[in-house]
């Protein structure tokens, strides 16, 4: 799946003049996590509730240290007065924006919000004169709420239309062999009735339960046994 295809279209944003008090008010009646800042369609910036946590007026203005301030660049003292006091959505706005193009994986846009630490990007697309315009936008919930609408493939049934034992037995091997967390083989996996039965050793219990979860995403498993234990330097190599 692409990003266009679970984006929200319809974006609620606010222009770098928009004030603050506007700004937190929608975020509160529309239980935004941020806003997209706009000017003439172009993406300009965004005001999350972050930007909003340091104010003066509620009194949790950051309490800068003197020693470090002397240290500090005049330009990050101005910069972090104007978040503290400054009114306007420009004043605090993030301008580095992530974003991501509407034809961007889902995988590439999950990578995105976890190695940037952020919960939604924008879509957008280029435009003529170069700037970004915004289309839409993905948020984590989005993510959630794709996940939730899709169905499994339909598997290859037996001839009464029931998962054959053999063949949940070949898709889960095909499964573990595509894992680098586990070497596990034929010998390791029986399937009786729809149950799935797990042998031998495993280097720890991580990979235990993570043998338990590939049978359990299987079609047509109805329980799966786990048998394996954690090996150990004393073990008979005869059971490896």
């Amino acid at each position: 799946m692409l990003a266009r295809d679970i984006m929200h279209r319809d974006v609620v944003t606010v222009t770098p003049e928009t004030s603050l008090g506007a700004i937190a008010r929608l975020l509160v009646e529309k239980r935004f996590g941020a806003v997209p800042v706009t000017e003439d369609g172009r993406l300009v910036g965004i005001v999350s509730e972050a930007d909003l946590l340091h104010r003066e007026e509620l009194g949790t203005e950051r309490r800068r240290n003197r020693w470090l301030d002397a240290f500090a660049s005049i330009e990050t003292l101005a910069n972090a007065y104007r978040s503290a006091h400054g009114q306007l959505a420009r004043d605090v706005m993030a301008r580095a924006v992530v974003t991501a193009g509407p034809d961007a994986p889902l995988a590439e846009i999950v990578e995105l919000m976890e190695r940037r630490h952020i919960r939604r990007v924008p879509i957008v697309e280029q435009g003529p004169d170069g700037s970004e315009r915004l289309i839409g936008i993905v948020t984590r919930g989005d993510l959630v709420r794709a996940l939730a609408t899709l169905t499994p493939a339909s598997p290859v049934m037996a001839g009464d239309g029931r998962l054959s034992d053999r063949r949940i037995r070949d898709m889960l091997l095909a499964e573990l062999a595509r894992q680098p967390w586990t070497d596990k083989g034929a010998g390791s996996v029986t399937v009786l009735d729809g149950v799935v039965h797990l042998w031998g050793t495993v280097t720890n219990e991580a990979e235990s339960r993570a043998l338990v979860t590939a049978a359990e995403t299987i079609p047509g498993v109805v329980a799966v046994r786990d048998h394996t234990f954690v090996a150990s330097w004393g073990a008979d190599p005869l059971m490896l």
